[in-house]
């Protein structure tokens, strides 16, 4: 019965290494700044608007393994005031197929690395939000293809160097 094509498929499939694996992930920081909670909190009348930016760093532990950390900083305001400002910094250790060639690998650790982090990171950001005494702060997925390619552009336009048109699909 071992004989079969699907018993032989399902043993090939397990014995392939995954192209993108997960160490292991860890709060590396994280800060809740309440600058006026009693002021904050009796003239808080609708939720805080947020203003998220984002941070994507990765580096190189081993041949094969790197560090993905995913730093997001909000600063919510009501009323142009500052209510409360959180900072959270997120981290992956992530081992890449050696299967995967090297000018893939920047593109998959700053847009995979982060996407698999980036639900751990919002539900610390709504509980901190909570535990401040505030509504929870909800954030909607992040694009992360956008990010990287953004992020593609600007360097090579510091670089003088125009990229190429990508291909349709």
């Amino acid at each position: 019965m071992s004989d079969s094509p699907i018993a032989n498929g399902a043993q090939e499939a397990a014995s392939q290494e995954p192209l993108l694996a997960i160490n292991g992930q860890y709060l590396k920081d994280l800060t809740f700044e309440n600058p006026s909670p009693l002021e904050s909190l009796r003239a808080l009348d609708s939720v805080p608007e947020a203003a998220v930016s984002v941070d994507i760093q990765a580096v190189p532990l081993d041949a094969h393994v790197f560090e993905v950390s995913l730093k997001l900083s909000v600063n919510a305001q009501h009323k142009d005031k500052t209510v409360y400002v959180a900072e959270v910094d997120y981290a992956g250790i992530f081992t890449l197929s050696s299967q995967i060639p090297d000018e893939h690998r920047h593109a998959l650790l700053m847009i995979e690395g982060p996407r698999l982090l980036f639900p751990f990171v919002r539900a610390l950001l709504v509980d901190v939000s909570r535990e401040g005494g505030y509504p929870p702060l909800s954030l909607m997925p992040i694009d992360f293809v956008a990010i990287y390619a953004q992020q593609q552009q600007q360097m090579a336009q510091e670089a003088g160097v125009t990229p190429a048109p990508k291909a349709d699909a």
